[in-house]
């Protein structure tokens, strides 16, 4: 699990991968992008790490709202606990790989502690869901806090702070529209370079 001890009290937040940055806060706080709504019968999974449950959980509900104001029934969204980060890209690769699903959102805390855990934590999660997206060829949205405190966790998780739950879901919501639109590249139409076709279909 991901558990590290005495969190160092150092002001600012790391910017290692999953970190909040000030510019992903302005795209949390601003409007819908360009692709708002999923395709009717969308179904989406989601894996839960119960460490520090209550900013993990409100992640959750944050990115439930979103994907409902996106066309989601309340029913096509499957959550799966694990006890800790560590734990969720295998139990997100099995979520994935079922044919129900379009894309799998990962939530979780890795606190810093006395020694480097938290980092290999969370390079290992990171790489680990990109291989897993890569190689199941659908969407794992990384929604796992890298922070100092749990004073920074509380700002990224809860609402009326950086929202990240509502931020994954977003992206989510965005990522499949590009996915779609990627893969209705006309055969049919005269290709660029290196055998890539030329246009899209708007």
């Amino acid at each position: 699990m991901a558990r590290a001890s005495a969190p160092d009290p150092r002001p600012h937040s790391r910017s290692p991968v999953g970190a909040s940055s000030d510019s992903s806060a302005k795209t949390a706080e601003s409007g819908p992008g360009p692709s708002t709504r999923l395709p009717a019968g969308a179904r989406l999974g989601v894996v839960l790490s119960t460490y520090h449950h209550e900013l993990t959980g409100a992640m959750l509900d944050s990115a439930r709202a979103e994907l409902a104001r996106a066309g989601l029934e309340a029913d096509s969204l499957s959550v799966v606990e694990v006890p800790g980060a560590f734990e969720i890209p295998l139990v997100a690769r099995a979520l994935g790989v079922r044919e129900d699903i379009q894309a799998v959102l990962c939530f979780g805390l890795v606190l810093k502690g006395e020694t480097t855990h938290d980092q290999h934590i969370a390079t290992s999660v990171s790489a680990a869901l990109q291989r897993v997206s890569l190689d199941i060829d659908k969407p794992m949205l990384f929604g796992v806090l890298t922070c100092n405190t749990l004073e920074q966790a509380r700002a990224r998780a809860l609402p009326g702070g950086h929202d990240k739950g509502r931020e994954v879901a977003r992206a989510a919501v965005e990522v499949l529209a590009a996915l779609e639109k990627a893969r209705r590249v006309d055969a049919t139409r005269p290709r660029a370079g290196f055998g890539f076709a030329a246009q899209v279909r708007p």
